[in-house]
Protein backbone atom coordinates (compact mmCIF):
# COMPACT_ATOMS: atom_id res chain seq x y z
CA UNK A 1 0.00 0.00 0.00
CA UNK A 2 3.09 2.01 0.89
CA UNK A 3 4.75 1.69 -2.55
CA UNK A 4 1.60 2.38 -4.44
CA UNK A 5 1.24 5.44 -2.52
CA UNK A 6 4.60 6.40 -3.29
CA UNK A 7 4.13 5.38 -6.88
CA UNK A 8 1.32 7.48 -7.63
CA UNK A 9 2.64 10.60 -6.18
CA UNK A 10 5.66 10.33 -7.85
CA UNK A 11 3.81 9.80 -11.07
CA UNK A 12 1.09 12.67 -10.59
CA UNK A 13 4.13 15.00 -9.74
CA UNK A 14 5.75 14.69 -12.72
CA UNK A 15 2.75 14.13 -15.29
CA UNK A 16 1.97 17.40 -12.91
CA UNK A 17 5.04 18.95 -13.44
CA UNK A 18 5.77 17.88 -17.49
CA UNK A 19 1.79 19.32 -18.36
CA UNK A 20 2.51 22.61 -16.91
CA UNK A 21 5.84 22.66 -19.60
CA UNK A 22 4.14 21.18 -22.28
CA UNK A 23 1.32 23.44 -21.80
CA UNK A 24 3.44 26.39 -21.51
CA UNK A 25 5.40 25.96 -24.18
CA UNK A 26 1.85 25.26 -26.25
CA UNK A 27 0.21 28.81 -25.08
CA UNK A 28 3.09 30.71 -26.33
CA UNK A 29 3.62 28.89 -29.72
CA UNK A 30 0.03 29.75 -30.80
CA UNK A 31 1.60 33.24 -30.62
CA UNK A 32 3.26 32.08 -33.72
CA UNK A 33 -0.06 32.13 -35.39
CA UNK A 34 -0.16 35.97 -35.38
CA UNK A 35 0.82 38.01 -38.41
CA UNK A 36 4.18 39.33 -38.54
CA UNK A 37 5.13 43.55 -37.80
CA UNK A 38 7.25 44.48 -41.14
CA UNK A 39 10.58 46.12 -40.25
CA UNK A 40 10.62 49.28 -41.65
CA UNK A 41 12.63 49.87 -44.29
CA UNK A 42 15.85 51.91 -44.04
CA UNK A 43 18.59 53.73 -45.87
CA UNK A 44 21.70 50.86 -46.13
CA UNK A 45 24.26 52.88 -43.99
CA UNK A 46 25.73 50.31 -41.78
CA UNK A 47 28.82 48.02 -42.31
CA UNK A 48 28.90 44.17 -42.13
CA UNK A 49 31.61 42.21 -41.66
CA UNK A 50 30.25 38.99 -42.69
CA UNK A 51 31.68 35.81 -40.58
CA UNK A 52 32.47 32.32 -41.41
CA UNK A 53 34.56 29.85 -39.69
CA UNK A 54 35.19 26.77 -42.40
CA UNK A 55 36.33 23.15 -41.85
CA UNK A 56 36.93 21.01 -44.56
CA UNK A 57 34.50 22.58 -46.77
CA UNK A 58 36.25 23.17 -50.14
CA UNK A 59 32.69 21.07 -51.90
CA UNK A 60 30.24 24.11 -50.49
CA UNK A 61 32.56 27.43 -49.78
CA UNK A 62 32.31 28.35 -53.16
CA UNK A 63 28.81 28.52 -53.63
CA UNK A 64 28.46 30.60 -50.05
CA UNK A 65 30.67 33.23 -51.14
CA UNK A 66 29.37 33.75 -54.13
CA UNK A 67 25.41 34.34 -52.62
CA UNK A 68 27.06 36.78 -50.56
CA UNK A 69 28.78 38.87 -53.16
CA UNK A 70 25.67 39.04 -54.59
CA UNK A 71 23.89 40.79 -51.81
CA UNK A 72 21.24 43.17 -52.72
CA UNK A 73 23.33 45.58 -50.79
CA UNK A 74 25.91 48.45 -51.36
CA UNK A 75 29.28 46.63 -52.02
CA UNK A 76 31.65 48.79 -50.03
CA UNK A 77 30.03 48.40 -46.78
CA UNK A 78 30.68 44.56 -45.95
CA UNK A 79 33.10 42.48 -46.17
CA UNK A 80 33.04 38.12 -46.15
CA UNK A 81 35.58 36.83 -44.18
CA UNK A 82 36.14 33.55 -44.07
CA UNK A 83 38.54 31.70 -41.14
CA UNK A 84 39.41 28.27 -42.20
CA UNK A 85 40.70 26.24 -39.62
CA UNK A 86 41.98 22.65 -38.97
CA UNK A 87 41.36 21.86 -42.92
CA UNK A 88 42.65 18.88 -44.62
CA UNK A 89 41.16 20.11 -47.80
CA UNK A 90 41.53 23.27 -50.25
CA UNK A 91 38.83 24.95 -48.06
CA UNK A 92 41.10 28.32 -47.84
CA UNK A 93 41.89 28.20 -51.62
CA UNK A 94 38.10 27.44 -52.78
CA UNK A 95 36.93 30.70 -50.60
CA UNK A 96 39.73 33.24 -51.50
CA UNK A 97 39.30 31.79 -55.01
CA UNK A 98 35.25 33.00 -55.02
CA UNK A 99 36.26 36.36 -53.28
CA UNK A 100 36.44 36.20 -49.40
CA UNK A 101 38.79 37.85 -47.62
CA UNK A 102 41.21 35.11 -45.06
CA UNK A 103 41.42 34.83 -41.55
CA UNK A 104 43.78 32.54 -40.11
CA UNK A 105 43.63 31.33 -36.59
CA UNK A 106 47.02 32.26 -34.52
CA UNK A 107 46.23 29.49 -31.72
CA UNK A 108 45.15 26.34 -31.99
CA UNK A 109 41.49 26.39 -31.78
CA UNK A 110 38.79 23.20 -31.43
CA UNK A 111 35.42 24.47 -32.26
CA UNK A 112 33.08 27.13 -33.63
CA UNK A 113 33.47 29.14 -30.51
CA UNK A 114 36.55 29.67 -30.36
CA UNK A 115 37.26 30.58 -33.98
CA UNK A 116 34.82 33.18 -33.41
CA UNK A 117 36.59 34.36 -30.62
CA UNK A 118 39.74 34.94 -32.26
CA UNK A 119 38.08 36.59 -35.64
CA UNK A 120 35.79 39.17 -33.42
CA UNK A 121 39.35 40.21 -31.10
CA UNK A 122 40.64 41.62 -34.69
CA UNK A 123 37.14 42.65 -36.30
CA UNK A 124 36.23 44.34 -32.94
CA UNK A 125 39.42 46.98 -33.91
CA UNK A 126 37.50 47.67 -37.05
CA UNK A 127 34.84 50.37 -37.78
CA UNK A 128 32.20 47.87 -38.80
CA UNK A 129 28.47 48.07 -37.47
CA UNK A 130 27.28 44.65 -37.36
CA UNK A 131 28.42 41.46 -37.59
CA UNK A 132 26.72 38.39 -39.60
CA UNK A 133 27.78 34.95 -38.69
CA UNK A 134 27.13 31.83 -41.02
CA UNK A 135 28.10 28.33 -41.83
CA UNK A 136 30.01 27.18 -44.81
CA UNK A 137 27.26 24.77 -46.35
CA UNK A 138 24.79 27.73 -46.26
CA UNK A 139 22.69 29.62 -49.14
CA UNK A 140 22.19 33.32 -48.27
CA UNK A 141 19.53 35.15 -49.64
CA UNK A 142 19.81 38.64 -51.57
CA UNK A 143 18.32 40.63 -49.49
CA UNK A 144 19.87 38.83 -46.02
CA UNK A 145 21.93 42.10 -45.45
CA UNK A 146 19.45 44.69 -46.19
CA UNK A 147 16.90 43.32 -43.44
CA UNK A 148 19.63 43.18 -41.11
CA UNK A 149 20.59 46.41 -41.98
CA UNK A 150 16.66 47.60 -41.14
CA UNK A 151 16.76 45.23 -37.80
CA UNK A 152 20.14 47.78 -36.74
CA UNK A 153 17.97 51.06 -37.60
CA UNK A 154 15.17 49.89 -35.18
CA UNK A 155 17.41 49.45 -32.29
CA UNK A 156 18.18 45.54 -32.83
CA UNK A 157 21.87 44.74 -31.50
CA UNK A 158 20.81 41.08 -31.86
CA UNK A 159 19.02 39.48 -34.57
CA UNK A 160 18.56 35.72 -36.01
CA UNK A 161 16.98 35.59 -39.66
CA UNK A 162 15.23 32.45 -41.00
CA UNK A 163 17.15 29.29 -41.01
CA UNK A 164 15.82 27.74 -44.06
CA UNK A 165 16.84 23.96 -45.39
CA UNK A 166 19.07 23.72 -48.86
CA UNK A 167 18.16 20.12 -49.21
CA UNK A 168 14.98 19.73 -47.42
CA UNK A 169 13.93 16.52 -49.73
CA UNK A 170 16.57 14.80 -49.99
CA UNK A 171 15.94 12.28 -47.54
CA UNK A 172 13.96 11.32 -43.90
CA UNK A 173 16.48 12.54 -42.01
CA UNK A 174 17.37 16.16 -44.09
CA UNK A 175 13.21 16.46 -44.41
CA UNK A 176 12.98 16.00 -40.46
CA UNK A 177 15.71 18.61 -39.74
CA UNK A 178 13.78 21.26 -42.14
CA UNK A 179 10.89 20.35 -40.10
CA UNK A 180 12.11 20.93 -36.94
CA UNK A 181 13.94 24.66 -37.87
CA UNK A 182 10.44 25.65 -39.94
CA UNK A 183 8.92 24.66 -36.38
CA UNK A 184 11.58 26.88 -34.42
CA UNK A 185 11.07 29.70 -36.93
CA UNK A 186 7.36 29.90 -36.27
CA UNK A 187 6.61 28.44 -32.95
CA UNK A 188 10.01 29.44 -30.73
CA UNK A 189 11.45 32.69 -32.48
CA UNK A 190 8.45 34.39 -33.85
CA UNK A 191 6.37 33.56 -30.88
CA UNK A 192 8.57 35.12 -28.96
CA UNK A 193 8.87 38.40 -31.18
CA UNK A 194 5.08 38.57 -30.98
CA UNK A 195 5.57 38.89 -27.31
CA UNK A 196 8.42 41.18 -26.81
CA UNK A 197 10.35 37.66 -25.64
CA UNK A 198 13.72 37.10 -27.19
CA UNK A 199 14.46 34.96 -30.18
CA UNK A 200 17.09 32.25 -30.24
CA UNK A 201 20.18 32.48 -32.12
CA UNK A 202 20.37 28.81 -33.73
CA UNK A 203 23.99 28.62 -35.16
CA UNK A 204 24.06 30.66 -38.51
CA UNK A 205 22.24 33.51 -40.34
CA UNK A 206 22.63 35.69 -37.10
CA UNK A 207 23.89 39.52 -36.29
CA UNK A 208 25.35 41.07 -33.61
CA UNK A 209 26.07 44.72 -33.20
CA UNK A 210 29.40 45.78 -32.69
CA UNK A 211 28.79 47.67 -29.77
CA UNK A 212 27.29 44.92 -27.85
CA UNK A 213 30.34 42.71 -28.59
CA UNK A 214 32.46 45.40 -27.83
CA UNK A 215 30.37 45.79 -24.23
CA UNK A 216 30.88 42.14 -23.69
CA UNK A 217 34.59 41.95 -24.15
CA UNK A 218 34.34 40.12 -27.56
CA UNK A 219 33.07 36.50 -27.94
CA UNK A 220 33.69 34.04 -25.57
CA UNK A 221 31.76 30.67 -25.22
CA UNK A 222 32.52 27.53 -23.43
CA UNK A 223 29.76 25.10 -24.08
CA UNK A 224 29.45 22.87 -27.33
CA UNK A 225 26.66 25.15 -28.40
CA UNK A 226 28.27 28.38 -28.57
CA UNK A 227 24.64 29.63 -30.53
CA UNK A 228 22.37 29.10 -27.42
CA UNK A 229 25.25 30.46 -24.81
CA UNK A 230 25.63 33.47 -26.52
CA UNK A 231 22.04 34.15 -26.70
CA UNK A 232 21.67 33.82 -23.06
CA UNK A 233 24.83 35.91 -21.84
CA UNK A 234 22.94 38.47 -24.11
CA UNK A 235 20.03 37.81 -22.36
CA UNK A 236 21.63 38.14 -18.93
CA UNK A 237 22.43 41.51 -19.99
CA UNK A 238 18.70 42.22 -20.57
CA UNK A 239 19.42 41.87 -24.38
CA UNK A 240 16.95 40.71 -26.62
CA UNK A 241 17.26 38.55 -29.83
CA UNK A 242 15.00 40.32 -32.67
CA UNK A 243 13.39 37.90 -35.19
CA UNK A 244 14.27 38.97 -38.74
CA UNK A 245 12.48 36.65 -40.79
CA UNK A 246 13.33 38.80 -44.09
CA UNK A 247 16.46 37.77 -43.34
CA UNK A 248 17.14 34.51 -45.03
CA UNK A 249 19.68 31.48 -44.86
CA UNK A 250 19.32 28.19 -46.50
CA UNK A 251 21.20 25.19 -44.33
CA UNK A 252 22.36 22.16 -45.45
CA UNK A 253 20.78 19.24 -43.41
CA UNK A 254 22.61 15.88 -42.38
CA UNK A 255 21.14 13.09 -44.72
CA UNK A 256 21.49 9.81 -42.29
CA UNK A 257 20.64 8.75 -38.89
CA UNK A 258 24.40 8.40 -37.90
CA UNK A 259 25.08 11.89 -39.12
CA UNK A 260 22.03 13.18 -36.84
CA UNK A 261 22.84 10.96 -33.75
CA UNK A 262 26.67 12.38 -33.51
CA UNK A 263 25.53 16.01 -34.31
CA UNK A 264 22.61 16.03 -31.96
CA UNK A 265 24.63 14.36 -29.01
CA UNK A 266 26.53 17.40 -29.23
CA UNK A 267 23.73 20.05 -28.91
CA UNK A 268 22.35 17.57 -25.88
CA UNK A 269 25.61 17.68 -24.43
CA UNK A 270 25.77 21.85 -24.99
CA UNK A 271 22.42 21.71 -23.00
CA UNK A 272 23.18 20.10 -20.66
CA UNK A 273 26.61 22.53 -19.92
CA UNK A 274 24.44 25.71 -20.55
CA UNK A 275 22.10 23.91 -17.81
CA UNK A 276 24.73 23.45 -15.13
CA UNK A 277 25.88 27.28 -15.74
CA UNK A 278 23.36 29.53 -16.47
CA UNK A 279 19.86 28.16 -14.86
CA UNK A 280 20.83 29.68 -11.84
CA UNK A 281 21.82 33.17 -13.13
CA UNK A 282 18.60 33.09 -15.70
CA UNK A 283 16.03 32.04 -12.37
CA UNK A 284 18.07 34.74 -10.52
CA UNK A 285 17.68 37.54 -12.95
CA UNK A 286 13.96 36.39 -13.77
CA UNK A 287 13.35 36.91 -9.93
CA UNK A 288 14.72 39.59 -9.16
CA UNK A 289 14.65 41.92 -12.09
CA UNK A 290 11.17 40.28 -13.22
CA UNK A 291 12.72 40.06 -16.77
CA UNK A 292 10.06 37.57 -18.33
CA UNK A 293 12.75 36.73 -21.06
CA UNK A 294 15.36 35.20 -18.18
CA UNK A 295 11.93 33.45 -16.89
CA UNK A 296 11.31 32.16 -20.55
CA UNK A 297 14.97 30.74 -21.49
CA UNK A 298 14.79 29.38 -18.12
CA UNK A 299 12.13 27.08 -19.11
CA UNK A 300 13.99 26.56 -22.08
CA UNK A 301 16.80 25.22 -20.19
CA UNK A 302 14.61 22.79 -17.97
CA UNK A 303 14.84 20.61 -21.14
CA UNK A 304 17.01 17.77 -20.08
CA UNK A 305 15.80 18.10 -16.53
CA UNK A 306 12.27 17.16 -18.24
CA UNK A 307 13.67 14.27 -19.72
CA UNK A 308 15.01 12.86 -16.92
CA UNK A 309 11.41 13.13 -14.83
CA UNK A 310 10.20 11.77 -18.02
CA UNK A 311 12.22 8.19 -18.01
CA UNK A 312 11.45 8.38 -13.98
CA UNK A 313 8.15 8.40 -14.49
CA UNK A 314 8.32 5.62 -16.97
CA UNK A 315 10.28 3.44 -14.89
CA UNK A 316 8.51 3.82 -11.72
CA UNK A 317 5.53 3.13 -14.00
CA UNK A 318 6.86 -0.10 -14.93
CA UNK A 319 8.51 -0.95 -11.35
CA UNK A 320 4.57 -0.96 -10.00
CA UNK A 321 3.16 -2.87 -12.86
CA UNK A 322 5.80 -5.44 -12.37
CA UNK A 323 5.12 -5.47 -8.90
CA UNK A 324 1.49 -5.82 -8.81
CA UNK A 325 1.38 -8.58 -12.14
CA UNK A 326 3.71 -9.34 -14.38
CA UNK A 327 1.07 -9.79 -17.00
CA UNK A 328 -0.04 -5.98 -16.93
CA UNK A 329 3.53 -4.50 -17.48
CA UNK A 330 2.80 -3.84 -20.80
CA UNK A 331 -0.85 -3.22 -20.94
CA UNK A 332 -2.04 -3.79 -24.63
CA UNK A 333 -4.67 -0.64 -24.65
CA UNK A 334 -2.16 2.01 -22.73
CA UNK A 335 0.71 1.06 -25.13
CA UNK A 336 -1.48 1.18 -28.05
CA UNK A 337 -2.91 4.45 -26.76
CA UNK A 338 0.46 6.17 -26.19
CA UNK A 339 2.58 5.00 -29.31
CA UNK A 340 -0.92 6.11 -31.37
CA UNK A 341 -1.16 9.74 -29.66
CA UNK A 342 2.90 10.07 -30.11
CA UNK A 343 2.87 9.12 -33.55
CA UNK A 344 -0.41 11.30 -34.32
CA UNK A 345 0.86 14.11 -32.67
CA UNK A 346 4.29 14.38 -34.23
CA UNK A 347 2.83 14.08 -37.33
CA UNK A 348 0.07 16.26 -37.28
CA UNK A 349 2.39 19.04 -36.10
CA UNK A 350 4.85 18.48 -38.92
CA UNK A 351 2.39 18.33 -41.63
CA UNK A 352 1.06 21.81 -39.65
CA UNK A 353 4.38 23.42 -39.62
CA UNK A 354 4.76 22.54 -43.67
CA UNK A 355 1.75 24.01 -44.42
CA UNK A 356 1.58 26.99 -42.59
CA UNK A 357 5.73 27.87 -43.54
CA UNK A 358 4.28 26.56 -47.41
CA UNK A 359 6.68 24.39 -47.89
CA UNK A 360 4.34 21.26 -49.30
CA UNK A 361 6.01 19.53 -51.67
CA UNK A 362 5.62 15.33 -52.91
CA UNK A 363 9.00 14.93 -51.49
CA UNK A 364 8.63 16.53 -47.62
CA UNK A 365 6.12 13.68 -46.92
CA UNK A 366 8.62 11.49 -45.93
CA UNK A 367 9.91 13.77 -43.33
CA UNK A 368 6.61 14.53 -41.85
CA UNK A 369 5.79 10.47 -41.46
CA UNK A 370 9.86 9.73 -40.11
CA UNK A 371 9.58 13.03 -38.01
CA UNK A 372 7.76 10.68 -34.60
CA UNK A 373 11.10 8.69 -34.57
CA UNK A 374 13.28 11.96 -35.03
CA UNK A 375 11.64 13.64 -32.10
CA UNK A 376 11.77 10.34 -29.53
CA UNK A 377 15.13 9.77 -30.41
CA UNK A 378 16.26 12.43 -28.41
CA UNK A 379 14.95 10.78 -25.33
CA UNK A 380 17.98 8.00 -25.90
CA UNK A 381 20.27 11.01 -26.65
CA UNK A 382 20.22 13.15 -23.97
CA UNK A 383 20.27 10.09 -21.31
CA UNK A 384 23.38 8.83 -23.03
CA UNK A 385 24.97 12.69 -22.71
CA UNK A 386 23.70 12.70 -19.27
CA UNK A 387 26.16 9.79 -18.57
CA UNK A 388 28.49 10.46 -21.22
CA UNK A 389 29.05 14.42 -22.61
CA UNK A 390 30.22 14.98 -26.27
CA UNK A 391 33.57 16.46 -25.46
CA UNK A 392 34.88 17.36 -28.91
CA UNK A 393 33.33 19.32 -32.31
CA UNK A 394 33.30 16.35 -34.98
CA UNK A 395 32.83 17.61 -38.83
CA UNK A 396 29.26 16.72 -40.66
CA UNK A 397 29.95 16.05 -44.05
CA UNK A 398 28.94 18.51 -46.92
CA UNK A 399 28.62 17.70 -49.79
CA UNK A 400 25.51 19.61 -51.37
CA UNK A 401 27.58 21.70 -54.11
CA UNK A 402 24.27 24.17 -55.39
CA UNK A 403 24.48 27.42 -55.98
CA UNK A 404 21.72 29.88 -55.27
CA UNK A 405 19.54 29.76 -58.80
CA UNK A 406 19.25 25.87 -58.30
CA UNK A 407 17.75 25.55 -54.90
CA UNK A 408 14.33 24.37 -54.96
CA UNK A 409 11.11 25.25 -53.58
CA UNK A 410 12.34 29.35 -53.07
Amino acid sequence: MMLSTVYTTLVWTISFLFTCYAGYYFAVALFGLRKEDPIPEAAPTRRFAVVVAARNEEAVIGHLVESLLAQDYPRELFDVIVAPNNCTDHTAQAAAQAGATLFHCTAPVRSKGEVLTQVFDHLLTQPYDGFCVFDADNLVDPGFLRAMNNALAKGARLAQGYRDSKNPHDTPISGCYSIYYWMINRFYSRARGKLGLSAIVNGSGFMVSASLLREMGGWHTYTMTEDIEFTTQCILRGERAMWVPQAVTYDEQPLTFAQSWKQRKRWSTGMIQGTALYLGPLVRRALTRKDPAAADHAVFFLMPVMTVLLVISALAGGIHWLAASPALLFPRTQVFFQLFFSLSTAILSAFAVVVLEKKLHPAIWKGIFFYWVYILSWIPINLLCLVKRTTTWEVIPHTRSLSFSRLDGR
